[in-house]
């Protein structure tokens, strides 16, 4: 796991009632988490989230336009929230939080981490190395 990753998404936890911060790939697979939640329960939470962002998505259509794309996924608890939003190309970024959390706090804040993980998660273009021979 990627220790800047992890730094930046404990980051989203400054925000008062926010949990736990995961950054998952577009097929479920855990890319960092924030270090008060353990590899095990971040891994499963990555699986659902991939197929909580895949059944949004497919709701477009609900909104009178199939090609509208998604942006965010909010779901309510009893005792709290889950944010699941787009972190780029193939990444999802998701973080719990209790249920005074001021909604418009937490989503500013992941909008800005979403920019900041922009610039690690992107690839750097391949030099051409030539033809070997």
């Amino acid at each position: 796991m990627n220790d800047d990753l992890s730094w930046m998404l404990d980051s989203a936890l400054e925000i008062p009632g926010a949990l736990h911060a995961v950054l998952i790939s577009a097929d479920g697979l855990l890319m960092a988490r924030t270090k008060d939640i353990d590899k095990d329960n971040a891994d499963r939470v990555a699986a659902a989230m991939s197929g909580v962002q895949s059944l949004s998505r497919s709701l477009g259509f609900f909104c009178d336009n199939p090609t509208q794309r998604w942006q965010q996924t909010l779901v309510e608890f009893d005792g709290g929230w889950v944010f699941l939003i787009s972190a780029g190309d193939g990444a999802y970024l998701g973080v719990s939080a209790l249920p005074d959390v001021d909604m418009q706090d937490i989503t500013f804040r992941m909008q800005q981490l979403v920019g900041q993980l922009g610039k690690f998660l992107a690839a750097p273009p391949r030099e051409d190395i030539g033809a070997r021979r």
